[in-house]
């Protein structure tokens, strides 16, 4: 009877370890969309960490301003404070321009018309791929005090800060740190 006791209370001290962890630091979800390729793919599955460490770049998980029940994945680009301004394809932080190599896939695409080719599975990404004079429109916009400014890495259809506006940092749910799924795409960030 002992060792039942004790094997089962190894098994509870075990799960409810994992309950803590996974309520409070970790949350696994998955990738809904287009928005974020071709850094993250529609279906991926992700790990974040909950933190109130957010740094530019970093990709995460948050509730949409617009929808609070839908739960999205976006790249953090301006912080409390910055000026983000975007002309030409350049986005500029308080004046100094940022090099953003997660885009060169698609920029390149882009600028070679093959995007409206890489959107076949949806007519209208084609047809703004077609019209579009820029991979990214032009905006210039000051992140205020308590918010994050964000935006998808698949700039002509994304849904982010350009259309449902700031994001308060209360509104974020996590960081990406690890993509599990598929396995060869497994990957840290």
């Amino acid at each position: 009877m002992k060792e039942f006791i004790k094997n089962w209370g190894a098994f509870l001290v075990i799960i409810a370890v994992f309950a803590i962890v996974r309520f409070y630091f970790v949350t696994p979800v998955s990738v809904k969309g287009h928005s974020m390729d071709p850094t993250l793919a529609d279906g991926q599955k992700l790990l974040t960490l909950k933190t109130d460490s957010i740094s530019r770049l970093d990709i995460i998980t948050l509730q949409e301003p617009d929808d609070p029940d839908k739960l999205a994945v976006k790249r953090v680009i301006g912080l409390p404070g910055e000026t983000v301004e975007m002309r030409n394809d350049q986005l500029t932080i308080n004046g100094d321009p940022l090099e953003e190599t997660y885009l060169a896939e698609f920029q390149a695409l882009f600028a070679q018309d093959q995007l409206v080719e890489t959107y076949s599975y949806n007519e209208l990404f084609q047809e703004i791929a077609r019209e579009a004079t820029n991979f990214t429109d032009d905006f210039s916009v000051v992140v205020p005090e308590g918010y994050y400014f964000v935006l998808g890495d698949n700039r002509l259809v994304s849904k982010d800060s350009r259309s449902f506006g700031f994001v308060a940092q209360t509104a974020v749910e996590g960081k990406v740190i690890w993509r599990y799924w598929p396995i060869p795409d497994m990957s840290f960030f």
